[in-house]
């Protein structure tokens, strides 16, 4: 199986994975110029930008830690963009989590990063 297939697959169950706990998807894939965000969603009070990681074993090293700086500036920088397109306000609380899946455990860190 290709690493695209798989990929997609993955970002499947975590949507599902997601919705079991209390997240309300709002968008999925949302592109800009400034990166790729891979979910977005309300829990609670928060709008959340998620960005969902996948390996099929530790080898490599864990999925989170695929979530560099520079990959978390280009997170931060499209869910900027987003806000303002979707018109929401300076003060709409909102956080960035990592969903890692390791082979077929997943583990949700929410608010893995934040704006500085």
């Amino acid at each position: 199986m290709n690493t695209r297939k798989i990929g997609k697959e993955k970002e499947e169950s975590a949507l599902h994975y997601l919705s079991g706990h209390r997240y309300e998807i709002l968008e999925r894939n949302f592109y800009t110029r400034y990166g790729e965000i891979d979910i977005i969603g309300r829990e609670g009070s928060y709008l959340v930008f998620i960005e969902v990681k996948y390996r099929k074993n530790a080898k490599n090293g864990f999925p989170e830690a695929a979530v560099t700086l520079a990959k978390q500036k280009k997170i931060i920088k499209a869910s900027m963009y987003y806000l303002y397109c979707q018109g929401f306000s300076e003060n709409t609380p909102v956080r960035f989590d990592v969903l890692s899946i390791l082979g077929n455990d997943y583990r949700l860190i929410q608010n893995a990063f934040e704006i500085c």
